[in-house]
């Protein structure tokens, strides 16, 4: 039996539960597909369930089975480099965007620090429009400098002067999702204050209004919706129902649970069949180590996130009906994906009533108050080892090198391009990749100037040929860098190094990995070729001074003191001047 042919009942039963330049060239109307790039937030390589997960997402997993899965897809490991690489098709780092947005613009800083994106950087949204688009953005922005209020001459990073037609949704990385902080256009709206209000609902709801049934005769422009999900980020926040359908799922524990998902995966052949699981992460708690409380606690805290995912899912899922029964679904691009590896910011307690600052109630305390876990009387976050359970098989999560924080799941769905339905796809795609994908399968192309002005060059190749063939060729070459810490791909090799803050770089320490005999990163290999290990270093130096300025120095304090990359159980507290935006507080006068 081909994989295929076994892939799919096992799918079958998970699916049961600014001014622009004018393009070059593009394709009639008629011939152009609707895109709907659909963006979930922390959601780990395993926490689908199509890449081997429990948790139930049949929406997602029908996308799978009538598209495509990409298991080698490379983020930058946070949110917004993540999404800056994903829109412009360049690497972050290229775009000013190595980080989070910043706080307050220095306009002397033209690093790839500065933390505002580039202006002669054209987005997917800004070429898709200027090939006749109608372009849509929902969600999460989290990509303009904090101190920019949408008013004139303090917007210049919002959607609407970034290729949007619209936008709605929320400005900040996070937010509560029963009451957001949200825009609109360029202004600020009043949160939701009404009963069984949910953000993923509402902005599913605006996603299936701006694309309605064509009417006979009409020749409507295609669309570009970009449906960017609070979802999986925390605050776990969902109905109680969702919760509850988790119930006694959890309680088995992170380690022996990784061990199920890794077997499921093997099954789906989303993993090779000789991926070995590596040793729990250093820092992390066994799960037989907790006591009994804590295993109610922590159970009850990781069945709110699956039921938060599996709420987005149904979104998703009222989407896909939607577009089935307007007879649009056939044509259009759907991409689903994260941003980045499961979330390990929490620590060991887990965050409860806020987001970001020390945990200091009890297990028991925890306990008395379980039933306020995804209500609006809590911000929490699960805590750590569950991450390390999303991004099975691999090391780590969110923010680190490894790819646990690096590899998350990608679909595409395109039923009148798309043959080999169900099928796996095992070339290396970067993040990078898709937009210039877009581009292509919308009939244009990134320009290479804007009036008189030079674009920053796209770094990123389409994909498209392999939407059609196994066996197209992938990315060869891919570097990263986030806070000082470093990874470069180069064919089946993948060398990793781990910064201790302000210490030399040059006594960084890499490690090695052969990915194609070694999936999950389990066995170092560093000190059997050292050879291998200085040619990628070199290698390394060279992409990076292509793509950054500066090559390599240490992150920003802000960004530096989030997370110090030692093997430590506990996130340590920011400093208060450099603790992150509240997106709850009212904004300032």
């Amino acid at each position: 039996m081909t994989f295929r042919n076994l892939a799919r009942p096992i799918l079958g039963a998970l699916a049961a539960t600014s001014a622009l330049a004018s393009p070059a060239w593009a394709a009639p109307a008629k011939d152009r597909p609707n895109i709907v790039v659909i963006v979930l937030d922390d959601v780990g390589f395993s926490d689908i369930g199509s890449f081997g997960s429990e948790i139930r997402t049949p929406a997602i997993d029908g996308l799978a089975a009538q598209g495509l899965r990409y298991n080698r897809f490379d983020t930058k490991a946070v949110c917004t480099p993540t999404r800056a690489a994903l829109l412009t098709g360049r690497n972050p780092q290229t775009v000013h965007m190595a980080d989070l947005p910043a706080a307050k613009l220095n306009p002397a800083d033209m690093t790839r620090d500065r933390g505002e994106l580039a202006h002669n950087a054209q987005t997917i949204a800004q070429v898709l429009r200027g090939a006749g688009y109608q372009t849509i953005g929902l969600g999460k922005w989290h990509l303009a400098p904090e101190q920019e209020d949408g008013t004139p001459g303090k917007n210049a990073s919002w959607p609407l002067q970034r290729g949007f037609d619209s936008f709605y949704g929320f400005f900040l990385g996070w937010t509560d999702q029963y009451h957001p902080k949200l825009i609109e256009g360029n202004g600020r709206l009043p949160s939701p204050n009404q009963p069984g209000y949910h953000f993923s609902v509402d902005i599913t709801d605006r996603a299936i209004a701006a694309l309605p049934a064509p009417k006979p005769g009409e020749k409507a422009a295609p669309k570009f919706v970009y449906l960017a999900f609070g979802a999986g980020h925390s605050p776990i926040q969902v109905p109680r129902e969702w919760i509850d359908s988790y119930g006694g799922v959890y309680e088995k524990g992170w380690d022996a649970m990784r061990e199920d998902r890794l077997a499921r995966q093997k099954a789906l052949g989303i993993v090779p069949a000789n991926t070995m699981l590596p040793e729990r992460n250093p820092g992390d708690r066994a799960w037989a180590d907790l006591t009994p409380t804590e295993k109610t606690v922590f159970a009850r805290f990781m069945a709110t996130y699956a039921g938060f995912v599996s709420h987005a899912d149904a979104q998703i899922g009222r989407l896909v009906d939607h577009l089935k029964q307007t007879g649009q679904f056939e044509n259009t691009v759907i991409v689903v994906m994260s941003d980045n590896g499961a979330a390990s910011e929490a620590g060991q307690k887990g965050n409860f009533e806020r987001l970001y600052a020390p945990n200091k109630l009890t297990p028991e305390q925890m306990l008395a108050r379980i039933d306020e876990l995804g209500t609006d009387k809590t911000q929490s976050e699960y805590q750590r080892p569950w991450a390390m359970l999303g991004s099975t098989p691999f090391r780590r999560y969110k923010v680190w090198p490894q790819l646990g924080g690096v590899r998350t799941p990608l679909i595409v769905s395109w039923p009148k391009a798309i043959k080999d339905r169900g099928a796996i796809r095992s070339q290396l795609v970067d993040v990078t990749d898709l937009a210039p994908t877009f581009a292509e399968v919308a009939g244009t192309r990134f320009p290479t100037k804007v009036g008189n002005v030079a674009e920053l060059p796209v770094a990123g190749k389409s994909i498209r040929a392999t939407l059609a063939s196994a066996k197209a060729p992938g990315r060869k070459v891919q570097y990263f860098e986030l806070r000082g810490n470093r990874a470069i791909t180069s064919g089946k090799w993948r060398a990793v190094a781990v910064h201790k803050q302000m210490t030399d770089f040059e006594i960084d320490v890499w490690q090695l990995y052969d990915t194609q005999t070694d999936f999950s990163e389990s066995t170092d290999l560093a000190a059997k070729y050292p050879a291998k290990v200085a040619e990628l270093k070199a290698l390394w130096w060279k992409e990076a001074r292509k793509y950054s300025t500066p090559a390599l120095a240490e992150a920003p304090e802000a960004f530096r003191l989030r997370e110090r990359f030692d093997d430590s159980p506990e996130r340590q507290p920011l400093p208060k001047h450099l603790q992150p935006a509240d997106p709850n507080a009212a904004p300032a006068e």
